[in-house]
């Protein structure tokens, strides 16, 4: 079997297995391809099912040398990683030596968000239009800020999504695991209005919450414009994006006491460690407050 068909198989198992977005597979795609140039061009073979750790730890080095960041070349490691232990449990491989690659060191950057002020701002003072596309577009926004999803993780939303009973939202997310967000009484209200206008406009056996003004399928680029103007209307972050909107809620969770290992599982997080970087907002918070009243400041 050709390396193309193995990285075909992969792709096969991070979509119907894995339930990877077509986003991410691509990312991972992209990754392995350059490893397999570099391996071709280094070491005059394609196969690099026979690759050992020091030819990989090369590859590393020259991205390194090629002035490739460490987040992105952490990336390029993930994605090898990932596809030489599918290798091995195809049995195609006896180990995997990704084993003895480390990742790159990477500087921690605090994750931006939009102050509580402005948030406000957004919700309260921003005009929505009274059609369609403002009910959408309003929807979308409070349930980015109220539960922190992801972008992919909306877009995949279905009316059956809202337990309006229960108060509740089921997200399906990385690696199709399943989990329930509480929304507030005030954005259930405006969920079900959301969703009988949307059943007026449209067919109402339309399952997807989210539509375009043409009935289609609601798509990531199309979301991504919507945030982006609408938080220009409020910050001059240099970011606006959905993510914004998800460490947004998260920031402000935590500084409001919320327990990390709760803002953990709203988020999907699978371990703690990643949840944790939004403490460190909440202790420069409190450096701030300390510099600003303490006598001896």
């Amino acid at each position: 079997m050709y390396i193309q068909d193995h990285i075909n198989s992969f792709q096969n198992y991070l979509k119907y297995e894995r339930r990877y977005s077509a986003h991410t597979s691509t990312a991972y795609n992209t990754d392995i391809l350059e490893f397999v140039e570099f391996y071709k061009k280094t070491y005059e073979s394609e196969e690099i099912l026979t690759a050992n750790h020091k030819q990989i730890r090369s590859w590393v080095v020259t991205l390194m040398n090629d002035g490739i960041v460490p987040k992105s070349i952490n990336r390029k490691i993930s994605s090898l990683r990932s596809f030489y232990k599918f290798l091995l449990s195809k049995n195609l491989l006896e180990s995997n030596p990704l084993t003895k690659i480390s990742g790159l060191k990477v500087a921690s950057r605090l994750p931006q968000f939009v102050d509580t002020k402005d948030i406000d701002r957004l919700l309260e003072d921003i005009d929505f239009t009274d059609d369609y596309e403002g009910w959408r577009d309003k929807i979308i926004v409070e349930l980015f800020y109220a539960t922190g999803m992801r972008l992919s993780e909306l877009c995949a939303l279905k009316t059956t999504s809202i337990d309006t009973i229960n108060g509740l939202v089921k997200v399906i997310g990385k690696g199709n695991k399943e989990r329930l967000i509480p929304l507030p009484p005030q954005i259930l209200t405006k969920i079900n209005n959301y969703i009988n206008i949307k059943n007026s406009q449209f067919n109402e056996n339309q399952e997807l919450l989210f539509l375009t003004s043409k009935g289609q399928k609601i798509y990531h680029k199309l979301i991504y414009r919507k945030i982006n103007s609408y938080l220009s209307l409020v910050t001059t972050l240099q970011k606006k994006s959905p993510h914004i909107l998800r460490h947004t809620f998260a920031t402000h969770m935590v500084n409001e006491g919320a327990e990390l290992n709760a803002v953990k599982e709203l988020l999907g997080h699978s371990s703690l460690a990643a949840t944790q970087v939004y403490t460190h907002n909440t202790i420069q918070k409190l450096k701030n407050v300390h510099k600003q009243a303490h006598p001896k400041s």
